[in-house]
């Protein structure tokens, strides 16, 4: 009894301080559901160590539900099963949720379980199936089921598959199964339903109980360090997406932080969700599971150095709002459009840019390095403007050593088409629409300077 009271003792210190935090810092702490479906078949008549099995596990159960109600956010329900029909024959619906979610009705639930009286089957599967009704409908609730059975599935069903939907569905996180002297050869057939625990005797279960509702309540902290290349924590400002790997749901999306003091900023994390952690770096990382020790402070390690990228342009607005495209090295997989003359982060590494001015710049296997800015250049445009006597038919082609190359072509509908360029030679070919011979194609040369206008006449 002084292990339940200092216990509790220490989780109610523990939400205190967790509710003095939130109100700095964050959110409300999430409503705790605790869903107890209980065991009332024939055999928990049986005798175990000093008494009944069933007697042993309400009184046990009882201190505990005392001591729950003593803790903020946390709300208990019942569900028994094998407590309404005799067998034989056997009743594989002989499961019922006695007291529903509420506020303060543990004296409900100990009254309830002062009045069963074992009858019936095992009807695990079906308990947990229908325990999907049980939780009314809540987005930022914790539901958990904690299953106190001393025998295994009695009926058709597959507990395993069922305990795996409800988590898909995220209705439930995974479930605890808490066994009375069950035979450990039933082991295997309770960890795919939950984290499981047998009791082999009175005081084993009192410890079992204690665990899992510690683990139920206790806080679970962690900080995402984010390496740089020297292996230290100095990479932040990043969006981080924490997932619950059961279900694909977001449970947290935050924006990396390093405190007043430098280091990585303390996260609250529930300890009973297996988490998909993605860091939305450029490109992203993806750690996958994240693996928290209950009831520590967990340090999350990333191996995310980053550098800089800019490409500018000296003088003029024409490539203001440009944006150009980040690839990695020889795919044609865009990572980012980054806007010109701005600065934005990438993880260490080579990549391909393109950028889609005319004619169009590629630059290959640039290097980003740790905290480091790597600035491309780019000169500065000139602006043509073609003077197109007809509608018809017009591209625009760069003359260097090697020969044309087509750059663009030019809608002829309007009679003045301004075109911005980057300095060079060029070519305008022309034929006009009403022209049937290939012989009245017209071709105009012309150089085009950095910050200059050049008017072209095409006849």
């Amino acid at each position: 009894m002084k292990k339940i009271i200092w216990l509790f003792t220490s989780i109610l210190f523990l939400f205190s301080v967790g509710s003095v935090n939130s109100q700095q810092s964050g959110p409300k702490k999430a409503l705790t559901r605790i869903l107890f479906i209980f065991d009332c078949s024939q055999s928990m008549a049986g005798t175990w160590e000093s008494d009944q099995k069933i007697n042993i596990a309400r009184n046990f159960l009882n201190k505990t539900i005392d001591s729950l109600e003593q803790v903020d956010n946390v709300e208990m329900a019942l569900r028994v099963y094998g407590h309404q029909s005799y067998v034989p024959p056997q009743d594989c619906e002989d499961t019922r949720l006695e007291i529903p979610f509420a506020p303060n009705n543990g004296e409900l639930i100990k009254h309830k379980l002062r009045n069963l009286n074992p009858k019936g089957t095992t009807p695990i599967a079906n308990s947990l199936r229908y325990s999907v009704g049980d939780f009314p409908p809540c987005t930022t609730c914790r539901n958990i089921i904690i299953l106190i059975t001393d025998g295994i599935e009695a009926c058709d069903g597959d507990p395993c598959a069922v305990s795996r939907e409800l988590q898909k569905k995220g209705i439930a996180l995974k479930p605890f199964v808490i066994g009375i002297g069950l035979d450990p050869r039933f082991k295997n057939t309770f960890e795919c339903v939950g984290q499981y625990y047998n009791a082999t005797d009175e005081e084993k279960f009192q410890d079992v109980l204690e665990i899992v509702i510690s683990q139920v309540l206790n806080a679970t902290t962690a900080q995402v360090n984010l390496l740089d290349e020297g292996g230290n924590p100095t990479e932040t400002d990043v969006n981080m997406t924490f997932y619950d790997r059961e279900n694909g749901r977001i449970k947290h999306n935050i924006i990396h932080t390093l405190n007043h003091r430098g280091n990585p900023d303390t996260l609250l994390l529930d300890p009973l969700i297996n988490y998909r952690l993605v860091v939305h770096t450029i490109p992203p990382i993806l750690l996958d599971p994240v693996e928290l020790i209950q009831g520590k402070h967990n340090i999350i390690a990333v191996d995310a150095p980053q550098g800089f990228l800019r490409v500018e342009t000296s003088g003029g607005t024409q490539y203001q709002n440009l944006q150009f495209f980040v690839r990695r090295p020889g795919t044609t997989e865009t990572l980012n459009m980054q806007q010109m003359n701005t600065s934005e982060k990438y993880l260490t590494g080579s990549y391909d840019i393109e950028i889609p001015t005319l004619p169009r710049l590629t630059f290959n296997d640039i290097e980003i390095l740790q905290s480091y800015t790597t600035t491309i250049k780019i000169p500065r445009p000139g602006v043509v403007t073609l003077q197109i006597a007809n509608e018809g038919y017009c591209g625009l082609f760069l003359e260097d050593e090697n020969g044309l190359t087509w750059i663009t072509n030019v809608i002829t509908s309007n009679r003045s088409v301004p075109v911005v360029l980057l300095p060079g030679n060029y070519r305008a070919v022309y034929r006009s629409g009403t022209a049937k011979r290939s012989h009245f194609t017209i071709e105009s040369s012309f150089t085009v300077e950095s910050g200059k206008s050049t008017y072209v006449k095409v006849l």
